[in-house]
């Protein structure tokens, strides 16, 4: 009885089969799905531009530092002791003109002094004009015997005598009018009050600094290099001094030392800086000495991608695909750096947009670009 039913089920399973494996309509087999097995799509080739490197002369440098310094610091003291200070009329960071006040002392004393000056030289005055008169008496009786010749050589020695004492009331006059115009401090010169130690009130000794001007308010880098350096530099040579409030300061070499120190086996250079170098004496500062020039091979910053191992330029093979570069760089100027290995003056690479660039990465040369 159960055989009939499993000969009918079977035969139901094969005509299934057989109906799914038929081909269609002209009978090929039904093609995949949209979108299996597809190849992915092609990133877009970036645009970039190339340029070469170009060959130019460029300072050569050497770094130095040094102190910011006057050019020339005058002490100003007081020549004559013992007066009391009345007034001090400037204080450190003051400008100020040549014969400009800058203290007064008390002058009562000195007066005095000049006075009896005054009055002694009255009387050597007054001897004198008596003297003058007894020997032009005297000339005119010699000849009639009322003055003998011993008389008359005396009046001489009178006058003569009379004629030093005036000269030396005239001297004593003037020392005392130059103490009682040291009594008034000037400036001495345009320029800059750099220290003040008068204090108003005070007994000034003889000789004592009161107050130090920068002359002319001028400035100088006196930098140190090494004494082999020192031979390659000389007057009027460019110097750059490094400023910590940012923009660098130009200046220009005026002096080179005559010597070099045994110990340090270092001399100096003095620069000049301008007048509105915004710095202060004694302030440590380095900078840049130009030594002369040298040919270099000048890329724009743009163009480097520089990391912590280094910097790299790219360049474009026959694919369109990019190729790293390893370059050592050099001096920089003006948004310009110096390549000193790893490339050539016919080298073509891309010249910005470098930061995201890696090698291997497909790229579009822009028509007309590179030189």
């Amino acid at each position: 009885m159960l055989l009939p039913a499993a000969l009918l089920a079977l035969a139901l399973g094969a005509g299934s089969v057989s109906h799914a494996q038929s081909p269609d309509k002209g009978g090929e087999a039904s093609p995949p799905s949209a979108g299996t097995g597809a190849a992915a799509t092609q990133p877009a080739a970036r645009p970039v531009s190339l340029l070469r490197p170009l060959s130019e002369q460029w300072p050569e440098q050497i770094e130095a530092s040094g102190n910011i310094m006057p050019w020339q610091e005058t002490r100003i003291g007081t020549e004559i002791g013992g007066l009391r200070l009345l007034s001090v009329l400037v204080n450190a960071g003051d400008v100020v003109k040549k014969g400009q006040v800058l203290a007064r002392l008390n002058p009562a004393s000195v007066e005095i002094e000049l006075e009896t000056a005054n009055a002694q030289l009255s009387e050597a005055e007054a001897a004198l004009a008596q003297a003058e008169a007894t020997l032009a008496r005297g000339q005119r009786l010699a000849p009639s015997g009322g003055v003998s010749q011993q008389e008359l050589t005396l009046y001489q020695t009178q006058k003569h005598t009379a004629e030093a004492r005036v000269n030396a009331g005239r001297a004593q006059v003037k020392t005392q009018q130059l103490k009682l115009d040291a009594a008034t401090l000037l400036a001495p010169d345009d320029g800059l009050i750099s220290s003040r130690s008068a204090v108003e009130g005070s007994i000034v000794p003889a000789g004592s600094e009161l107050f130090r001007l920068i002359r002319h308010g001028r400035l100088e880098w006196r930098a140190e290099v090494k004494g082999e350096t020192l031979l390659r530099l000389s007057a009027g040579q460019e110097a750059i001094v490094k400023s910590p409030l940012g923009p660098e300061i130009k200046g220009r070499v005026r002096q080179v030392s005559p010597t070099i120190d045994v110990a340090t086996r270092n001399g100096l250079v003095y620069v000049d800086l301008p007048l509105d170098a915004n710095l202060k004496a004694g302030l440590r500062a380095s900078g840049l000495l130009t030594i002369g020039k040298s040919k270099a091979l000048v890329l724009p910053a743009t163009a480097l991608q520089c990391r912590d191992a280094g910097c790299r330029v790219f360049s474009v093979n026959a694919d369109n695909r990019l190729e790293a570069i390893e370059v050592t760089t050099g001096r920089r100027r003006n948004e310009r750096v110096e390549i000193t290995t790893g490339l050539s003056e016919q080298a073509r690479v891309v010249a910005k947009d470098v930061g995201q660039l890696k090698a291997g990465d497909l790229v579009e040369v822009r028509s007309g670009a590179g030189a």
